[in-house]
C-alpha cells in the first residue's frame, strides 16, 4: 500500500493520493484498521486468514495502525505490574503477528471521511503521512475515566504497559523511602494503598498487590506488616458488579483476610496529591490508583459520526456505522448491539470474537455478497478474576469456580489467548521461576533525571553555605549522597 508524505505543517490539507469516488476505484480494495489491541491485532490476523490466497490479497490491501509496534495481552498487566512477569513478555510485537498484512506506526492526526483518507504521524513533530482507505475500522480501545472523580489527574492509572512500569517504580520507591523515613505516621502513609474502583480491574489490581507487598516486606527488615494497609473504596454498594453476588461475597472475603480495608457506597469526593477525600474522611496515600472505567478514546469526540451516550461510535449489529458504510468499529470504541438492544460490554473475549465476525463481514462487502451481513450475537462464556496468592473467583459456563481452580483457570485461559508460541513458553517460564524466588525488586528507569516524580519536586534549592565549604549538616548527609 502506498503511503503518501505530506509537507511538515500542512495535516490540514487533503493528500493528493485521496481515493477517487466510490465505484471509480480500480486498484486493490484497502482495508485501514486503527488501533494494536485485541480488537484491531484480531481484525486484521482474521481478514489475512481470509483473504490469503496471494491471488485474491493482491486485490485486498490491509493496513493496520497503531501508535505503539506492540500488542498487550491486558489481562496479563496486573502480573507485569508486580515482577511475576517480565514486563516485555506480556507484550507481543505486531509484525510477526502480520504474514501480509502491513504495519505502520503512528498516531492518528484527523480523519477526512468524505475524500477517505487517515493523516498520521509517527511522533507529533514529524510531517503527516497519508493512508487511503475504501474500508476504515476503528479499533482506537480506550483510556482511563478521569471525568468522575475531580482531582483524578492525582492519581495513578493502570492501563499501559507504561503504567504498570511506573506503579511499580513508585511503589518500590515508596518502599525505599519508608525505610529511611523516622516519622512514624509518614511511614504509614508512604505503605498505604488505596485503589479507587472495585470492578474487575480494581480487584485484580488490589488481590495481586496485596502479594507483591508482603513479598516486598521481606526484603525491608526495618518495615512491619502492620504498618502497611490497604483500601479498595467503592462507590457502587458491591465490589465486582460483573459477577454473581456469591462469586463477589468470596473475592470480598478474601481480600479482607489480607486486611483490606473496603468501602462501598463509598464515593470519592475529591483527590489531592497523596489524599483521597470521602464524605467523611481523608485518606492519606503515597499509591492512590485510579480503576474507574474506561472512557473511548479521545479521537472519537471530533469524528462526524453517530455516538452514543457514552461516546461510543454507533453501529449495527453487523459492526457497520449507522452512517457511512465504508466505516466499521468494534471494541471499547464501539457500541454494539446484543439482540436486546442493550451494548455489549467492553471485554477482551468479546474483541476477540468481535474481531472474526467484522473480517468475515467486510470479507463479505468486498466480494458484493447478495446475502445480508453477519450480526455479532455473542453469550459470555463467563468471567474470572485472578486475586493473587493463587486465588481466584469467577464463572465458566454454568461452573463456579473459587480459589485456586479459579486461579488456574484464569491463567490457563489467559496463557492460551496469547499469540505465538514463543511468547507462551517465556510466560509459562517466568511463572515457574516466580514460584521458586522471590519477585524482582529492581526499579526499571524509563526517565533519569527527568522523572515526573523528581519534577513534581521542582528545582534543588542552593545548599548552605556551610555546605558549600564542605560542611555538610550531618541531617541532610543521607538525602544529598542519595541525589548523587
Amino acid at each position: 500500500m502506498t503511503t503518501s508524505s505530506l509537507p511538515p505543517g500542512s495535516s490540514a490539507s487533503v493528500p493528493s493520493t485521496a481515493p477517487p469516488p466510490a465505484g471509480t476505484i480500480s486498484g486493490p480494495t484497502r482495508v485501514v484498521i486503527l488501533g494494536g489491541g485485541f480488537a484491531g491485532v484480531y481484525t486484521a490476523r482474521a481478514l489475512e486468514r481470509l483473504f490469503r490466497r496471494e491471488r485474491v490479497h493482491r486485490r485486498v490491501e490491509i493496513t493496520l495502525l497503531s501508535r505503539d509496534n506492540y500488542f498487550l495481552m491486558t489481562p496479563l498487566l496486573f502480573e507485569a505490574g508486580t515482577g511475576v512477569l517480565e514486563p516485555r513478555h506480556a507484550v507481543n510485537p505486531i509484525r510477526p503477528l502480520l504474514k501480509r498484512a502491513r504495519f505502520v506506526e503512528g498516531e492518528v492526526d484527523h480523519i477526512d471521511f468524505d475524500r477517505r483518507v487517515v493523516i498520521a504521524r509517527h511522533e507529533p513533530d514529524d510531517p503527516p503521512f497519508a493512508l487511503p482507505f475504501d474500508h476504515l475500522v476503528l479499533g482506537l480501545g480506550g483510556v482511563t475515566n478521569l471525568s468522575l472523580i475531580p482531582g483524578s489527574e492525582n492519581a495513578l492509572t493502570f492501563k499501559t504497559l507504561a503504567d504498570a512500569i511506573y506503579c511499580r517504580n513508585h511503589i518500590i520507591d515508596d518502599f525505599e523511602r519508608a525505610d529511611i523515613e523516622p516519622d512514624e505516621r509518614r511511614r504509614r502513609a508512604l505503605l498505604r494503598f488505596v485503589v479507587v474502583g472495585a470492578g474487575l480491574v480494581g480487584v485484580e489490581l488490589l488481590g495481586e498487590l496485596t502479594e507483591f507487598v508482603r513479598r516486598l516486606l521481606r526484603l525491608y527488615p526495618r518495615l512491619r506488616a502492620e504498618e502497611t494497609s490497604f483500601y479498595l473504596i467503592e462507590a457502587g454498594p458491591k465490589i465486582l458488579p460483573e459477577m454473581e453476588r456469591d462469586l463477589a461475597d468470596h473475592a470480598a472475603r478474601s481480600l479482607a483476610k489480607r486486611g483490606v480495608v473496603i468501602r462501598t457506597d463509598t464515593p470519592v469526593k475529591s483527590m489531592e496529591p497523596e489524599v483521597v477525600h470521602l464524605a467523611d474522611e481523608s485518606i492519606e496515600a503515597a499509591t492512590i490508583v485510579l480503576a474507574t472505567g474506561v472512557v473511548p478514546s479521545p479521537l472519537l469526540r471530533d469524528f462526524p459520526l453517530t455516538k452514543d451516550r457514552r461516546g461510543k461510535i454507533q453501529v449495527a449489529a453487523t459492526m457497520r456505522s449507522v452512517d457511512r458504510p465504508d466505516v466499521w468499529a468494534l471494541g471499547d470504541c464501539a457500541s454494539i448491539p446484543d439482540p436486546n438492544g442493550n451494548p455489549y460490554p467492553p471485554l477482551a473475549q468479546h474483541a476477540l470474537r468481535q474481531a472474526r465476525v467484522l473480517a468475515r463481514n467486510i470479507a463479505a462487502a468486498i466480494r458484493g455478497d447478495a446475502e445480508p451481513l453477519e450480526p455479532f450475537v455473542y453469550e459470555s462464556l463467563g468471567t474470572l478474576a485472578a486475586l493473587g496468592h493463587f486465588d481466584g473467583v469467577g464463572r465458566v459456563l454454568k461452573f463456579k469456580l473459587r480459589g485456586f481452580p479459579a486461579w488456574w483457570v484464569w491463567r490457563t485461559y489467559y496463557l492460551f489467548q496469547m499469540p505465538r508460541w514463543e511468547r507462551r513458553l517465556r510466560v509459562m517460564l517466568d511463572w515457574t521461576i516466580a514460584l521458586l524466588f522471590k519477585n524482582d525488586v529492581v526499579k526499571l528507569d524509563l526517565f533519569g533525571d527527568e522523572h515526573p516524580r523528581r519534577r513534581k519536586r521542582g528545582p534543588t534549592a542552593p545548599p548552605p553555605a556551610s555546605e558549600a565549604q564542605g560542611e555538610r549538616p550531618p541531617s541532610q548527609s543521607l538525602e544529598a549522597g542519595a541525589a548523587r
